[in-house]
């Protein structure tokens, strides 16, 4: 059995913002009990990573450090029409993901204790985003 829905998310501002819970509801709307969970962001500027969501340091920790190593108005970029947060959004989506698996067991996600969903934002106002949510299983 397939199931694909479209989520449609407005972070409004750079930085991670957990989006577990918004998954788990096309799960159970799924009705697939065991199988595999696919989201897909379909942006260059925003990415998806599977963090801590207990405390909330280890999330600025990490946004902290990508802002570091990529700054926005370094002198070598060249792609800037978009204003200077542009190339800093690719190449902070390049080094994570576009998409994550994540396995669905009794009807549920099987995320770890301390695992949560993030939509990485890497805009500084962002417009809406869409993810592409395809569950594969029975």
């Amino acid at each position: 059995m397939w199931y694909r829905k479209e989520l449609r998310l407005s972070p409004g501002r750079a930085g991670l913002h957990e989006i577990t819970h918004r998954v788990e509801e096309i799960v159970r709307e799924s009705g697939i009990r065991t199988g595999l969970c696919h989201v897909f962001v379909r942006h260059t500027s925003a990415s998806l990573v599977i963090q801590e969501n207990a405390d909330p340091s280890a999330r600025r920790d990490l946004q902290e450090s990508f802002r570091r190593l990529a700054p926005e108005n370094a002198p070598h970029y060249t792609h800037t029409a978009e204003g200077p947060d542009d190339m800093p959004s690719h190449i902070r989506s390049a080094l994570t993901s576009t998409s994550e698996t994540i396995p669905v067991a009794e009807g549920r996600l099987a995320l770890g204790t301390w695992q949560g969903i993030y939509l990485f934002e890497h805009r500084s106002r962002p417009g809406t985003r869409r993810l592409a949510v395809t569950l594969s299983g029975e």
